[in-house]
């Protein structure tokens, strides 16, 4: 157990439906052990890599699209209010990486367990483990679930 003496988890979340899974495992989890979450979400794009686009709707109507930055705080942000309504405490943290599983890790070094989802957004959906799981897996200090999504 950590020094708070609090059950953390560390979940690897990033919208897809492997995460969402994850992260209802993990609120589970918590709620048992009376625990608490530390929700990761990497993003990254070089520096000039990302430009604004604007955008006409049908419409007519002017939008403009999120930064990879906002898109994540955005989908940290649901995470965090959706453990929160089911009655568990989480922070997050939203890391700025090239190696989203190095994010996890790191955020890991006082965790006693380690939720990821099988699959996230890249690679090659015909995989049953993708490259962060893997890694994750791999290089952990302490246990790792890997949860796949019901669909």
């Amino acid at each position: 157990m950590t020094s708070t003496g609090s059950f953390l988890i560390i979940v690897g979340f990033d919208g897809s439906g492997h995460s969402r899974a994850a992260l209802d495992w993990a609120m589970d989890e918590a709620r048992q052990r009376h625990g608490q979450l530390r929700l990761v979400t990497a993003w990254n794009k070089a520096p000039l890599a990302w430009y604004p686009a604007v955008l006409e709707t049908a419409a007519g109507e002017i939008a403009a699209e999120e930064s990879p930055e906002q898109a994540a705080r955005t989908l940290q942000g649901e995470a965090l209010k959706t453990a929160a309504d089911g009655g568990v405490t989480a922070a997050g943290h939203l890391v700025n990486t090239n190696s989203p599983a190095s994010a996890i890790l790191d955020a890991a070094k006082d965790a006693d367990l380690i939720v990821v989802g099988s699959r996230g957004h890249g690679g090659f959906p015909g995989l049953h483990l993708g490259s962060v799981s893997t890694q994750v897996v791999n290089h952990a200090q302490c246990p790792v679930l890997v949860v796949h999504s019901r669909a």
